[in-house]
């Protein structure tokens, strides 16, 4: 495993498992057989509705909590500084936790600074090891971290070949923070597993097209959460530290380009829709 670091020094395994749109009544079976192939660190959120069986999954592991990195974030709906307070003891008892390694901001939405107030305070307590983003622009990331005592360590946003946003991990760096991709792989739309460009690099290191991409997002020095309930999907997915993309292949993936998100959250549409989840 490779491990990013964080500006308050905080290791971060690169590899993760995320469980985006895993039913509460799986995720336990299904990161536990994740733990058993290897994974340690695992990305969830209050609004997944799954975070009591993440902690549990950990727990029946039998590992000792301290090798594994848990990820939860604050839905918007609990923004306001008494509000985060109450929503991140919820997070850590339904974890089974004392502390959250890294605790995100889910969305720009609301009152953003006393959420980050409270995250600042959460973090002096020892309660969170690192606080963080997730789904900010540069511009709301900039204003946040401008007008903190303590700046964002991580912004999560979307990332992958169809959305490739080049240079944002450099432009996050200037501000002490670290890119993680949620969407990597695209979530499978237009046929980017059938992808003649990915498959041919692929080819020549005995790789899927995924094991290239998440390759290429570690290569770039992003923290990736790719997800499935597939035990060898799993295994192939944690098995990108025996090789490395040459230039050309990086420069080759670079093509795929489309400038396209799977989610534009930079639209008032989004802004409603997400408010009113």
């Amino acid at each position: 495993m490779e491990y990013v670091k964080l500006s308050n020094d905080v290791e971060v395994p690169q590899l993760g498992f995320g469980v985006f749109q895993v039913a509460p009544d799986v995720t336990k079976d299904i990161v536990a057989k994740a733990i058993e192939v290897g994974y340690r660190h695992f990305d969830t959120a209050q609004a997944y509705f799954n975070e009591e069986a993440v902690g549990q999954a950990i727990k029946e592991s039998g590992i000792p909590r301290e090798e594994f990195f848990i990820t939860t974030k604050i839905w918007n709906s609990d923004h306001g500084y008494e509000e985060a307070k109450k929503a991140c003891e919820e997070s850590l008892r339904k974890l089974q936790t004392d502390y959250i390694d890294l605790y995100l901001i889910h969305q720009n939405i609301g009152d953003v600074f006393a959420t980050w107030r409270a995250f600042e305070e959460l973090y002096k307590e020892g309660k969170v090891k690192a606080i963080g983003v997730s789904n900010f622009t540069k511009d709301r990331f900039v204003n946040l971290a401008l007008h903190s005592e303590i700046t964002p360590r991580v912004n999560q946003i979307e990332v992958n070949p169809f959305y490739q946003q080049e240079g944002v991990e450099d432009f996050f760096e200037k501000y002490g923070a670290k890119v993680e991709a949620w969407g990597p792989l695209a979530e499978g739309r237009d046929g980017i597993f059938q992808n003649e460009t990915l498959k041919a690099i692929g080819d020549q290191y005995g790789k899927s097209v995924a094991q290239v991409i998440l390759r290429w997002l570690i290569q770039r020095g992003i923290i990736v959460f790719p997800k499935s309930s597939a035990e060898g999907r799993m295994k192939e997915n944690i098995d990108l530290f025996d090789f490395e993309l040459s230039d050309e292949d990086m420069e080759k993936i670079k093509t795929l380009d489309k400038n396209e998100p799977i989610a534009d959250i930079a639209t008032p549409q989004f802004v409603e829709m997400i408010s009113n989840y």
